[in-house]
């Protein structure tokens, strides 16, 4: 079960990591650009998630691609969800109290790898 301390420090380890604070919500990005996101479920969303609809702090991830997506979606649909709002996005949501650290990071290095130059990712990877 991962915390919101948890997305913190281990955004913290990627390089060029800055926490932005916008209205309460907490953002995880490079330059500007959120590879990570606080995404609380919106009237909306509950409707369209009925009782699938998850309990607790959910943690938006930027994703590759839209293929990407669906695998994960596909290989963990107990961790991983999304929404209409979503649809056709390369975000992911994670449901925060169901993921372990080991998935979390690799999600948060993944959506990290988005943003970041080419060349960051490599030499972090490398170095990894």
């Amino acid at each position: 079960m991962a915390t919101w301390e948890d997305v913190d420090r281990l955004g913290a380890r990627l390089p060029g990591t800055e926490l932005v604070v916008k209205r309460e919500t907490r953002s995880w990005g490079v330059k500007g650009k959120a590879y990570a996101w606080e995404r609380p479920l919106r009237k909306v969303d509950l409707e369209a998630l009925g009782d699938a609809a998850p309990e607790g702090d959910v943690l938006a991830v930027r994703v590759p691609d839209v293929g990407a997506k669906d695998a994960l979606l596909a290989d963990d649909p107990g961790i991983f969800f999304t929404t209409p709002h979503f649809d056709g996005y390369p975000a992911i949501l994670v449901r925060l109290g169901e993921v372990d650290l080991a998935t979390l990071e690799e999600a948060l290095v993944e959506g990290w790898l988005c943003r970041v130059p080419k060349r960051v990712g490599r030499e972090f990877l490398e170095q990894r």
